[in-house]
């Protein structure tokens, strides 16, 4: 029997993605942001939350998506990657679930125009639900954290 993962789950468009709660800092409503220049374009700005400066990309326009305006039910979910937090702009934050990692298989090579190295698997939820687990360190690459590391200071 394999171990249980405690996954935050969250929407883009009709897909479910998932998140383990232990990088999860904390879950935010929309805020405004200051847009920082030379940074690509998915990285929307950065907020100051509760006296930290914290870059916030939106993983729509990281994935390729076609953005769209936020909403009421749009959230930024505060993430650790590595040393720093970013926020990831998300249509809406839905859950909290145990996934049992015997559930979770490898990602093929593209699930719903997503490149497999930003995900960690995909994980089945009873019978019919899948829901997309990603991988923090590849959905921000060495270099862009480094970008982001820069804009904190």
């Amino acid at each position: 029997m394999g171990e249980e993962l405690k996954v935050i789950v969250f929407a883009l468009g009709k897909e479910e993605y998932g998140v383990e709660v232990e990088k999860v800092r904390t879950i935010e409503r929309m805020q405004p942001m200051t847009r920082v220049p030379k940074t690509p374009d998915f990285v929307k700005g950065v907020i100051n939350l509760r006296g930290v400066v914290t870059p916030v990309i939106d993983l729509r326009g990281r994935f390729g998506f076609p953005e769209t305006e936020y909403t009421d039910n749009s959230r930024i979910i505060i993430v650790a990657v590595g040393d720093i937090e970013v926020g990831l702009i998300v249509d809406s934050a839905n859950d909290v679930i145990d996934v049992n990692s015997d559930h979770i298989d490898d990602p093929p090579e593209i699930v719903g125009g997503i490149k497999a190295k930003y995900l960690h698997g995909i994980a089945k939820v009873g019978e019919s639900r899948l829901l997309v687990l990603l991988n923090l360190k590849e959905v921000l690459s060495k270099s862009e954290i480094v970008q982001l590391e820069n804009v904190e200071e």
